[in-house]
């Protein structure tokens, strides 16, 4: 996570600000990060997927092509993942629409 925010520090115009909208998970949250002077971390309340449309992808995922299976292998954890992403990934429309919110474009 650190280094993910030193390249996001890195991104932020001069004398902007970024302000990064994170979920409660520990590596989002520790207190070993090295938060750069440029970034403030804003955690989301827990459990709030209508906050966090990404938590809705990820059970998009889980229900289309990931749940309800017996895997063979790490390899075909791995291999069904990578195929659920990349399905996922070709259809752009499918994820605006799981990510769009309605309430969030009336302003």
């Amino acid at each position: 996570m650190n280094l993910h925010l030193a390249e996001i520090a890195k991104a932020v115009a001069p004398g902007a600000h970024a302000v990064l909208l994170v979920d409660q998970a520990g590596w989002h949250l520790s207190a070993r990060l090295l938060i750069p002077a440029n970034i403030t971390i804003l955690a989301l309340p827990p459990k709030c997927p209508e906050l966090n449309p990404v938590e809705n992808i990820w059970q998009y995922m889980r229900d289309n092509w990931l749940s309800n299976r017996v895997f063979k292998s790490y390899d075909d954890i791995v291999d069904h993942c990578c195929y659920a992403w990349n399905t996922l990934v070709d259809r752009p429309w499918k994820i605006m629409s799981i990510g769009l919110r309605q309430w969030a474009h009336g302003f």
